[in-house]
């Protein structure tokens, strides 16, 4: 003897509220978010400037204070910030770098394991290159900064 099955399916509600059924995003609205942000630009670079000032207290924590679980968390959160922020404030460097910190401090069992050293380099070039304006990868010295402090991280990784 066999069952009827019967399947039902509900309607998918997030879908149509998003516009799914109904042709997709709104291009408008998106023209008009893309217009707020270009509004908001002329503002990036003080932002950017107070994420450095945050950053940069952390890495004076650490040397006031010692490298600690405290202080390293500070950082790691100033980082995740920066990598975060660093793209929508016109400096996608500034994320790469901010990502490799954040990659080298993720896993807070191995945290207090970080060279300093490796710390303050990161750091460090995260300041010069927002100093110096350096936005992109593209720039050799960006690149190169990028490509040996990434480098360093795969090394204490390993």
């Amino acid at each position: 003897m066999s069952n009827p099955v019967q399947v039902i399916r509900p309607p998918n509600m997030l879908r149509m509220k998003v516009g799914g059924g109904f042709g997709g995003i709104d291009a408008n609205a998106i023209a008009k978010a893309e217009a707020a942000l270009e509004a908001m630009s002329a503002q990036f670079g003080q932002w950017l400037q107070d994420e450095i000032v945050k950053l940069d207290a952390a890495q004076t924590a650490i040397r006031t204070e010692g490298f600690t679980p405290a202080t390293a968390e500070a950082l790691y959160f100033r980082a995740h910030d920066l990598k975060g922020l660093g793209t929508t404030y016109q400096y996608p460097l500034v994320t790469r770098m901010a990502g490799s910190l954040c990659k080298l401090l993720d896993d807070s069992t191995r945290r207090m394991d970080v060279p300093p050293v490796l710390l303050d380099a990161h750091v460090d070039a995260i300041k010069a290159v927002v100093r110096d304006e350096i936005k992109t990868d593209e720039h050799p010295t960006g690149r190169i900064l990028a490509e040996a402090l990434e480098a360093q991280v795969a090394a204490h990784r390993g």
